[in-house]
């Protein structure tokens, strides 16, 4: 079993079938070209792509069904070449990148999905030629959510809050 001495996870032990080859890399990091997805149970639906090549790069990722239950995926035909495909399959990974900024709330990048295939362990960053998605979608979180269905309620009581 190999092993990476990581920021996130401190001694990160995979296998090297576990490694998924980007090809292209993922835009603005062409030279990193191998991840690990990275579980804990406790952060589900969340997964990590830890960079096997820079042990500093760890991306944060959601599937995009949850960020967006009715995403529907379109791959380009380079797309799948460079997953090792001919056509699309029902079993592929799409995972949108999550981005935390310090000032703002975060959002998932559903316009350029991170797509695995676990058939082939190789993945890309899908960049869709429409615009049907955004790169920057707001997440809810699930206290904004509680806090929105408080107020609600408050609401319809007849008792709200300023």
């Amino acid at each position: 079993m190999a092993t990476i001495d990581t920021q996130q996870f401190g001694t990160l032990h995979y296998s090297d079938d576990a490694i998924f080859e980007f090809p292209e890399g993922i835009p603005g990091f062409e030279h990193l070209r191998h991840f690990v997805c990275v579980e804990r149970p406790s952060l589900r639906p969340i997964t990590f792509l830890q960079s096997i090549d820079d042990p500093g790069v760890c991306f944060i990722t959601l599937p995009a069904k949850a960020v967006e239950p009715d995403y529907q995926l379109d791959l380009a035909a380079e797309d799948l070449r460079a997953l090792g495909l001919a056509q699309m399959e029902s079993s592929l990974a799409c995972l949108a990148i999550v981005c935390m900024p310090q000032d703002a709330a975060p959002t998932a990048n559903l316009l350029g999905p991170v797509v695995l295939s676990r058939d082939t362990m190789r993945g890309v960053q899908a960049i869709r030629e429409d615009t049907k998605y955004s790169a920057v979608h707001p997440l809810r979180t699930a206290r904004a959510e509680s806090e929105e269905g408080r107020a609600a309620a408050l609401a319809a009581a007849g008792d709200a809050e300023c």
